[in-house]
């Protein structure tokens, strides 16, 4: 199918370059043709300019015409120079009588005066350019003056010409032939790849949504072949039937959902979403199934820089403590508020006991334009795949923990200059790992690393990942893996600040 459909697209792509070139040749042959037919009529008109201002007009009488042209004094000094020329010349009486002429032999051809030149056809072999002109004193008609020249100033440089557009032409196109099947290939190959990575979609769909359905029909048929089951039995295959089914839900969605992002319906619902608070709420959800499994959850926010504030008035010196923002999360703690809501007091040193404690605000910090819901998935997977994938006790008896790190980063330009901030988020686990042969394809769809990895049936249907770049990517964003075999992994999800219309401020209060 594609080697025709290369070889359609190689010969579109020949046939439309060689028209092309056959138009652009004829134009060309055209154009050269008309500039030298152009060129020899202008040396005929040249050339009769020249002789009527040499001709010498005696007067007669006893004749109709009281004027006559001498001949012979007239073009005794212009036979010489129209013969460098290769031009002949005619004069004729008023009445068509030949009179005097350059040629062997006359040509037996009617005069036809005329404000343009013409070609005459002696033979096919014999051609020339003729201009006539009337040459007249007051109403008086001296005679006629022709001037010849022959084709061959035309047909000889044209005759080259098409040789030289027919074998450019040819060579062009057996190029362009050429070219034009290493360019199908080449057009051909993000197709051939797309068709078989959409076939290898389809099959891998077909097969995570044939087993579970397998599954259902199976246990209905057994629940159908035996209707005096017992209720307690009944019930097992009912509950396993609904986790089937909610699992196909969840594949259902996950498709649906990469599948609106490829044809573009997916459009972010942009609004100001505190990521701090998104994380917060991210690990609060997933700390019940970390807290099962025994594994460490964590979520670090960044410190807050120290400064000094001084005041001429007061001469007082104030300092910030430096505290690390970390939260641990417990099964046993209360739900954390969003970061927003967050006060850090000031501690004076040489200040007046009268004044009360400075406070800072720090808003916004960490606010972006996004989509709550899709970063809320962004984040909900990358969190839940390092706690599934994170053992309780590594191979080196280390307890298993998984660290979720939010920081503001800078991005340097390509001058060496810093460019715009950026928000940065680390999910750092100390898990299995992934081997380094298949961190390339880890963003692919149903990509397994291992079936053994996915044996439980909570394990997911290999879109996680892809739905997390796919989001990444919709808000203009980076994603990136690092990891070692049996030693942990890191996921690095970076994104845009976005100018909001309050932008980020300390506020310092001094009563």
């Amino acid at each position: 199918m594609f080697q025709a459909t290369r070889r359609r697209l190689a010969l579109w792509y020949t046939t439309v370059t060689a028209v092309l070139l056959l138009l652009f040749a004829t134009g060309v042959y055209l154009y050269v043709r008309s500039t030298l037919i152009e060129r020899v009529d202008d040396t005929l008109k040249h050339v009769v300019e020249v002789v009527d201002r040499s001709l010498v007009i005696q007067p007669t009488e006893g004749t109709v015409t009281p004027y006559q042209i001498n001949v012979e004094a007239s073009f005794r000094d212009n036979t010489q120079a129209v013969e460098d020329d290769h031009i002949d010349l005619e004069w004729f009486s008023p009445t068509g009588e030949l009179l005097w002429s350059t040629l062997s032999e006359p040509l037996d051809i009617p005069l036809h005066p005329r404000q343009t030149a013409e070609t005459v056809h002696l033979s096919p072999d014999h051609l020339l350019r003729q201009f006539t002109k009337r040459v007249e004193l007051g109403r008086y008609v001296l005679g006629y003056l022709r001037v010849s020249h022959p084709w061959f100033e035309v047909t000889k440089p044209i005759r080259q010409l098409i040789v030289d557009l027919t074998v450019g032409t040819t060579l062009m196109i057996l190029s362009t032939a050429a070219i034009g099947w290493l360019l199908s290939e080449l057009a051909m190959k993000p197709v051939r790849d797309s068709y078989q990575r959409l076939k290898q979609f389809t099959a891998d769909a077909s097969h995570e949504l044939r087993n579970p359905i397998a599954t259902i029909q199976t246990n209905v048929q057994v629940a159908l072949a035996d209707p005096d089951m017992e209720p307690q039995w009944q019930r097992h295959q009912l509950k396993v039937v609904e986790r089937l089914t909610q699992r196909l839900g969840r594949l259902v969605n996950d498709l649906l959902f990469l599948a609106r992002v490829d044809s573009g319906m997916v459009q972010p619902e942009w609004q100001p979403v505190p990521l701090d608070a998104l994380l917060m709420e991210v690990i609060e959800e997933q700390q019940l199934i970390a807290d099962q499994k025994g594994i460490f959850l964590s979520l670090h926010l960044p410190e807050t820089p120290d400064f000094d504030l001084k005041s001429n008035d007061t001469k007082a010196e104030l300092s910030v403590d430096s505290t690390v923002r970390s939260e641990r999360f417990s099964a046993s703690q209360p739900p954390l508020q969003p970061l927003d809501d967050e006060v850090f007091t000031v501690r004076s040193e040489r200040f007046s006991a009268s004044a009360p404690p400075l406070q800072l605000l720090d808003d916004d910090m960490f606010t972006l334009l996004g989509d709550w819901n899709q970063l809320a998935r962004l984040f909900t997977n990358l969190v839940s795949n390092a706690v599934q994938y994170t053992p309780p006790k590594t191979d080196k008896d280390e307890e298993g923990w998984v660290q979720v790190k939010l920081e503001l980063v800078k991005r340097s330009t390509k001058g060496g200059r810093q460019g715009s901030s950026w928000i940065q988020v680390q999910v750092r686990d100390n898990g299995i790992g992934i081997p380094e042969t298949a961190l390339p394809l880890i963003f692919d769809r149903f990509y397994r690393i291992d079936p053994a990895r996915t044996k439980d049936a909570a394990s997911g249907s290999g879109l996680g990942l892809a739905i997390a770049k796919a989001i990444v990517d919709n808000h203009h964003g980076q994603i990136h893996i690092d990891s070692t075999l049996n030693q942990g992994t890191t996921v690095t999800v970076i994104l845009p600040m976005s100018q909001l219309d309050s932008p980020k401020r300390l506020y310092v209060s001094v009563p």
